[in-house]
């Protein structure tokens, strides 16, 4: 049994090569962490732990920067740690918006109402503006902080288009058939509604943990995140303000940007390919 449904996965992956590049690249970003963490001290990402700016070489294969820190350990601690920020907002974003946006579509009434005014209010309000505010007014941020900064804004989309779904789905003949059948309305939701909807939470949580690594990201070059912690974006910020670019320490930022590079690539062909599963047009054309 455990056989058959691996083939049938390995097949189905085969028939949707973006899902599979993405899972790909993304594993590829994991083990670079997870090895690298077990066969490169973390101490080395450090200030002061290495001769500054010394270019790629054998002992330091990225380089080093202005504080003396190994690029190699600096990324192999910064990229759990930008996504690690990532995968908390997402989810947390995405489990807030699930929450609404089943109870909002299928009880409707006033709290439907409310809710679907915030959520058109807050989208057109430049998210990055509010994560901004937030962050200013947060001081000595931590990562779990910067989560709940990030997931803050995180719900708003994921929210409409599940509520947009849920709309759809609650008029089916199957719902209304268990509706008169005796069933309550969480149950409805439980196993009638969510059961149809975990393909589109999970394409949800997908972008949505694309979208809070972005926001996370563009803080940290902004000089808003965790200060003494190297994640890719407080990288970049230091990049910035130092002149890395300009002054040709081509070691200094290729690496992050490199990392952030794939990690966003991974992400789209994922989201993408999950996509096809939760659209049912998409499916028919592949």
């Amino acid at each position: 049994m455990t056989t058959s449904r691996t083939a049938d996965i390995l097949a189905y992956l085969r028939r949707n090569p973006r899902l599979a590049v993405g899972l790909v690249i993304l594993t590829g970003i994991l083990l670079f962490s997870g090895i690298g963490s077990l066969t490169v001290n973390a101490k080395l990402a450090r200030p002061l732990s290495a001769p500054p700016f010394k270019p790629p070489s054998l002992q330091y294969p990225f380089g080093t920067d202005k504080f003396g820190r190994n690029m190699l350990a600096a990324m192999i601690v910064g990229t759990p740690l930008t996504l690690q920020v990532g995968l908390i907002a997402g989810v947390l974003g995405v489990s807030i918006a699930t929450v609404l946006a089943f109870a909002s579509a299928y009880y409707g009434g006033w709290f439907d109402t409310v809710i679907r005014w915030v959520v058109d209010v807050g989208l057109t309000i430049p998210s990055i503006m509010l994560l901004i505010m937030i962050a200013i007014v947060v001081r000595d941020i931590t990562i779990t902080q910067m989560a709940l900064v990030v997931a803050s804004t995180a719900w708003l989309w994921p929210t409409r288009t599940m509520r947009s779904q849920v709309l759809s789905l609650k008029e089916r003949g199957y719902v209304e058939l268990a509706r008169l059948s005796g069933m309550s309305g969480l149950e409805i939701i439980l196993k009638e509604l969510m059961p149809n909807l975990i393909p589109i939470i999970v394409a949800n949580l997908v972008s949505t943990i694309a979208s809070a690594i972005l926001a996370t990201i563009g803080l940290e070059a902004l000089g808003l995140g965790p200060s003494e912690i190297p994640t890719l974006g407080r990288i970049i910020y230091w990049v910035i303000i130092y002149s890395g670019v300009l002054q040709g320490y081509w070691w200094w930022w290729v690496p992050p940007i490199v990392i952030i590079v794939l990690i966003f690539l991974g992400l789209f062909l994922a989201s993408t390919g999950l996509d096809e599963i939760a659209n049912p047009r998409l499916r028919r054309v592949a």
